[in-house]
């Protein structure tokens, strides 16, 4: 890969992305996928000092953050799966037009349903990229964004002892995350608190991260929108009285753990 002028390209082989606040991590042979794209311009013609850059050193792309798995998916795979009445047809297509990926947005109109419902199948955009040989394509197919997240949570509340008014609902201390690194920074961005495991591979696992927000809806919301479903939970609690007196309010605790996949 050359960058302009014919100086050797430094970008990494595994490469960051902040695209609106949404973090996503992929192969730079992902990104250079259909020639003249935006993004095959920007990784093979530039130098990484060029293009801008987030306070983590990110490459930054001011665009809609949630929408970006649809094109990565696409150069990923040549081919795009729309979520059931999908209602984001035309902001998608939009899109397209910015990264230049002038066949996804024909197939887009071509292949479009009403934005308020309209045939329940997932759409199919197939179309060719790049050639590569079947082995760079397997690099690249199988499991692509695939994988599992498990969010746990330990919190508490307070049952006293008439039920009905005493009740102190449930404290969430914090929200923790469970992944491959990669996945975690895809779905929960900025809002991830990666302090305690810091600078490790995106091909890594960790269960040390947490969110820096402690509603649990929050977090469901996110991997609902990138396209997570949850598959298994469980939980387990206690219960104690706040001193030796039986009359006083009762204490529960509990470690609730939800595993999604997608």
């Amino acid at each position: 890969m050359s960058a302009l002028g014919g100086q050797p390209s430094t970008f990494p082989e595994i490469v960051e992305l902040n695209v609106g606040g949404q973090v996503y991590v992929t192969r730079l042979e992902t990104l250079t996928a259909v020639p003249n794209s935006l993004l095959w311009v920007r990784f093979t013609q530039s130098s990484p000092s060029e293009l801008p850059k987030d306070r983590h050193g990110r490459f930054f792309f001011d665009r809609d953050g949630h929408l970006f798995r649809y094109i990565l998916d696409y150069l990923r795979d040549a081919e795009l799966f729309l979520p059931e009445f999908f209602k984001e047809r035309k902001r998608l297509q939009r899109e397209a037009d910015f990264f230049q990926l002038p066949e996804l947005a024909k197939r887009l109109v071509e292949t479009g349903y009403p934005d308020d419902g309209g045939d329940p199948e997932e759409a199919e955009l197939g179309s060719p990229v790049t050639s590569s040989t079947s082995s760079e394509r397997a690099l690249r197919s199988p499991g692509s964004g695939s994988g599992y997240i498990t969010i746990g949570y330990r919190g508490s509340y307070t049952i006293g002892r008439d039920i009905q008014a005493d009740a102190k609902f449930r404290r969430v201390a914090r929200i923790t995350v469970c992944s491959k690194i990669s996945l975690a920074k895809e779905v929960f961005g900025e809002t991830l608190n990666e302090s305690r495991d810091p600078d490790r591979p995106p091909d890594k696992y960790t269960a040390r991260y947490y969110l820096k927000y402690n509603f649990l809806e929050q977090a469901f919301d996110r991997l609902a929108e990138t396209g997570f479903h949850m598959v298994a939970c469980n939980s387990t609690g206690t219960c104690s009285y706040g001193s030796n007196d039986p009359g006083e309010d009762k204490l529960w605790t509990s470690y609730t753990e939800y595993v999604f996949c997608r």
